[in-house]
């Protein structure tokens, strides 16, 4: 399958190796996006975007982005503080309150960012329907009591970060919270990025494939484990409920919807846009980006089963772990979405980076398709 698009010389490695990936994906495609110092130095797309074997990814093709969504939702509600409508340490519930029920009172928006609210799933079993009811989820997380006390402990907020916090940005901006995430984030940039994605752009949507007979590492072993053995685990809750989540996103329905911690569909090149946008001080005032990466929680995470590092909604640099890792510099901040895409930023070195895919794996935490494209690139670098 032919790779297409541009890349520097000094890459011609890392052009090489996204190839080798794109031969090995299956029935599926990807693309990748590099920039430095606001330069791009690759632009590579190849392999199908769709099941049939007909469509081959073209250079404006989009897929589910997954938990790379949660960054784009972050920097929004951080612009929010910056312009005194939101407050990091202040009482959600002054501005939802309604939120305050069930021992939330005093839960703030950076808990809600790091992680730490003890809000990452729902106890009571939902129906199947209540994934595209954003009202009905509202009320139930404004209804929910923490797992834990607030701050004490943290567990990865798979998909109800989204509803959180697109309620609380809804709240402070005034706009239907995936009109405010895109507004101030891929619209300040001009990137091709969609929270509730218009019909007319579905025919340019890589359909979601499952990569075949490919080993589970030790921590998707672990986790999934814990979702297969108790139902009512945290884990299980935060995975499941609602039910099959991670299984719709190539339904009409799951496109349309806005779910600010999941479903932004986008491609490699928003994804380097959007942390270029970080790198350059277009998104977010230097003391906010600061704030942002300065370490909020570090150590086992009680949903995803894993040593996590967060910062305020972005995954920070765990080189001694494996699966964590952005195989860049010291100071790289970014976030995964689940089956293999990834965004991130390494400040030392100027540099942005996408990754996206639609053959998706079955990994936790970093995918090695994407870290090994990040380690080649900075094997050029260095």
């Amino acid at each position: 399958m032919q790779t297409q698009g541009y890349f520097d010389l000094r890459f011609e490695a890392v052009r090489d190796r996204f190839a080798q990936i794109c031969e090995t994906n299956g029935q599926g495609g990807a693309a990748l996006c590099v920039t430095i110092g606001g330069e791009t130095v690759l632009d590579l797309w190849g392999g199908m975007a769709d099941s049939s074997q007909e469509q081959v990814w073209q250079s404006d093709t989009l897929v589910n982005l997954f938990s790379c969504t949660k960054m784009f939702t972050a920097v929004a509600a951080l612009q929010l503080v910056g312009e005194g409508r939101l407050q990091l340490d202040g009482p959600v519930a002054d501005v939802w309150p309604e939120f305050a029920a069930n021992g939330k009172a005093r839960i703030t928006l950076r808990q809600l960012l790091c992680h730490t609210a003890g809000l990452p799933a729902i106890r009571q079993p939902l129906p199947q329907d209540a994934l595209y009811d954003w009202r009905y989820m509202v009320e139930v997380l404004a209804g929910q009591a923490p797992w834990w006390t607030p701050g004490a402990q943290h567990g990865y907020a798979a998909i109800t970060y989204g509803w959180l916090l697109g309620e609380l940005i809804a709240r402070a901006d005034g706009r239907a919270p995936g009109q405010a995430i895109v507004a101030r984030t891929a619209g300040t940039l001009g990137l091709d990025f969609h929270l509730g994605l218009d019909e007319q752009e579905f025919s340019r949507i890589a359909y979601l494939t499952r990569g075949k007979n490919i080993p589970l590492d030790e921590t998707a072993q672990r986790l999934l484990r814990a979702l297969s053995d108790d139902p009512a685990s945290l884990s299980a809750r935060a995975f499941n409920n609602p039910p099959s989540f991670m299984s719709r996103g190539n339904r009409p329905e799951w496109r349309r919807m806005v779910q600010p911690a999941a479903n932004g569909h986008g491609n490699a090149r928003s994804l380097a846009g959007f942390y270029a946008g970080l790198l350059d001080g277009t998104l977010l005032a230097d003391e906010l980006v600061q704030e942002m990466l300065r370490e909020q929680v570090r150590g086992d995470d009680l949903t995803l089963l894993a040593p996590t590092r967060f910062g305020l909604g972005c995954w920070l640099e765990q080189a001694e772990v494996v699966g964590a890792s952005f195989c860049m510099g010291p100071e790289a901040f970014g976030h995964p979405g689940a089956g293999g895409c990834l965004g991130f930023a390494d400040p030392e070195r100027e540099l942005a980076f996408g990754f996206v895919t639609n053959s998706l794996g079955p990994y936790v935490q970093m995918d090695p398709r994407a870290q090994a494209l990040a380690r080649t690139v900075r094997e050029c670098l260095d």
